[in-house]
């Protein structure tokens, strides 16, 4: 086995691991507020990911585990660096 396979799988195994932790814990909500998404990860990347659709703000919440997707992805192919905005 490879470093970089082995490295995928640990990786894999530690976030399975850390969501059935907090699953039984059962201490986060599924949903969470907008100032709440703001100070966990940023009012611009918020206001990004809302911008171009890949989060839905439904009934002054935000879905978690949607929320946690997206910025697992950071989606950042579409972030321009100051200089060229």
């Amino acid at each position: 086995m490879e470093r970089s396979e082995l490295t995928f799988l640990l990786t894999r195994t530690a976030a399975a691991g850390a969501k059935n932790a907090l699953a039984q814990c059962d201490h986060q909500p599924d949903a969470i507020t907008k100032s709440q998404a703001y100070r966990l990860y940023g009012r611009s990347d918020i206001d990004r990911w809302l911008s171009e659709g890949l989060l839905h703000f439904n009934q002054k919440h935000f879905d978690r585990a949607q929320l946690a997707r997206v910025a697992a992805a950071s989606n950042r192919i579409t972030y321009l660096p100051v200089a060229e905005r």
